[in-house]
């Protein structure tokens, strides 16, 4: 976290400079110091939030790609199972062949 530079001392002299009551001064200095403070944690929140996010892109891309990866593995071996059986039948059950002379024409 970035500390923000902030004089609380000078600030209250400044206030009773225009004519700001002594403890009037203070309060306003204490509310303004955590109005800061409050904005800098919120900033500091958001950050983290976006790192966060940007975390969670990463996984999910990296899930896709594992996710793509199987998927391609399975389409393969379903089209090499496909390829088997067709051949397993072919040769089980091969397909009768007539054969014709030429003297019968």
């Amino acid at each position: 976290m970035r500390a923000i530079a902030f004089d609380t001392l000078e600030f209250v002299e400044q206030l009773k400079a225009v004519g700001v009551p002594d403890e009037q001064a203070k309060g306003h200095v204490k509310a303004f110091a955590t109005a800061m403070r409050q904005v800098e944690e919120s900033r500091v929140d958001e950050r983290a939030t976006k790192r966060g996010m940007t975390e969670l892109k990463v996984e999910l891309k990296r899930d896709i790609k594992e996710l793509e990866l199987r998927m391609v593995i399975k389409m393969g071996a379903m089209i090499l199972g496909g390829v088997v059986l067709v051949m397993m039948v072919n040769f089980l059950w091969p397909v009768p062949v007539q054969y014709v002379s030429d003297s019968f024409f």
